[in-house]
């Protein structure tokens, strides 16, 4: 059978490879070994950390291996691998690499890491990872000074998705503070004096109950139904609410999670619309959602939990008596919580650009100078 090659790629059994690579067997990447037994209870206070399937566990003060260490589960969680650039201990619910055979470590963690382990689970109850189920797998490896590149690549991607998660919790941490100091009067924004004033929310909205979506009317159409829960519970071709409405979950283990949804919806029998009265539609949308643990501590019934709504009338909500300071506080947090969407936006863009890297890299159809 006549096949076409990408320039730069070798014919094989399998098609080809590019020029440059190797195939050989899974055992020629790397060794496994089992970690060693080590209990919370009977380690000793240090700063040596101890890995177990599921990451970072505890600390120990001794070290069973040197870094660069590449770490895996091999009972528990499946799948993870973690390379740990400083001293460590694998714990026995873990493997870890014995042996590069020669390859370049951290392109030994991204390799595992796109194998997918877990799929080698032999068990039934708890998932355990059988090395020797592992061997026997055909795979194909770049040169070691094509290995370093790669994992240099991914390295650099890596640091700038760390460097987006220290931004994000920044941010959040500040937008945090913010709802805390805004929406209590605590902090004032310039130009802004005068009375605060407690009311019960019932005071200054109304709020309805959804109504139960009937089978034949959940169909696969584009406006969102809301039934508890945090996001919808699936679509349907008619709304009951308008756009721009704070929703409360009613029902379920997430009852009391607020939030303000910015299309025509279904609002269903676990769902509460607020609809305000006299007040600033966002910035009761964030005086609510600041308060969200208080208003999930409302939940009554051991069963299936739910809220009632004369509680949710009675809650208590502090706000400025000016609307233009309503607006005010209403559009700061806004503008971050735009700003905090378009950071977490990008990163997950780069998430996804990173796993086609991986892809791409690993296959060889993008080579590295």
């Amino acid at each position: 059978m006549n096949m076409e090659l990408n320039p730069g790629f070798k014919p094989t059994d399998e098609g080809g490879i590019p020029e440059g690579w190797h195939e050989c067997d899974i055992s020629d990447l790397c060794t496994l070994q089992r970690g060693f037994d080590l209990t919370e209870a009977t380690s000793k206070p240090g700063a040596i950390p101890v890995y177990s399937s599921s990451g970072l566990s505890y600390f120990h003060n001794e070290a069973k291996l040197p870094p660069p260490a590449v770490i895996t589960g091999r009972k528990g969680i499946l799948g993870r691998v973690f390379l740990v650039e400083e001293p460590c201990w694998p714990h026995d619910t873990t493997l870890w690499v014995k042996d590069f055979k020669g390859n370049d470590p951290r392109f030994v963690s991204v390799f595992l890491r796109h194998f997918r382990l877990e799929r080698f689970d032999a068990a039934t109850s708890v998932p355990t990872l059988n090395r020797n189920n592992v061997v026997g797998h055909t795979i194909r490896l770049p040169s070691l000074p094509e290995q370093r590149s790669i994992a240099i690549a991914l390295s650099d991607v890596d640091s700038f998705l760390d460097s987006l998660t220290l931004l994000i919790d920044k941010k959040r941490d500040i937008q945090k503070a913010s709802l805390r100091l805004l929406l209590t009067g605590q902090h004032r924004l310039p130009g802004f004096g005068g009375e605060w004033t407690e009311v019960n929310l019932g005071e200054v909205s109304l709020i309805s109950k959804g109504e139960q979506l009937s089978q034949n009317k959940n169909t696969h159409g584009l406006i969102p139904h809301f039934n508890g829960g945090v996001s919808a519970s699936g679509y349907t071709d008619t709304a009951n609410t308008p756009k721009n409405t704070i929703a409360i979950s009613e029902g379920g283990n997430s009852c009391g999670f607020v939030q303000f949804v910015t299309t025509p919806f279904w609002c269903g029998g676990h769902c509460y619309a607020v609809h305000p009265r006299g007040i600033e539609n966002l910035f009761l949308y964030f005086s609510l959602k600041g308060k969200q643990d208080s208003i999930m501590g409302l939940r009554v019934g051991s069963g299936l939990p739910n809220i009632q709504k004369t509680a949710l009338n009675s809650f208590k909500i502090a706000l400025p008596r000016s609307r233009d300071e309503q607006t005010a506080i209403a559009t700061f947090l806004f503008d971050m919580d735009t700003e905090l969407a378009a950071l977490e936006a990008r990163r997950d863009k780069a998430r996804q650009l990173k796993q086609g890297m991986i892809q791409e890299l690993l296959s060889g159809r993008i080579r590295l100078a």
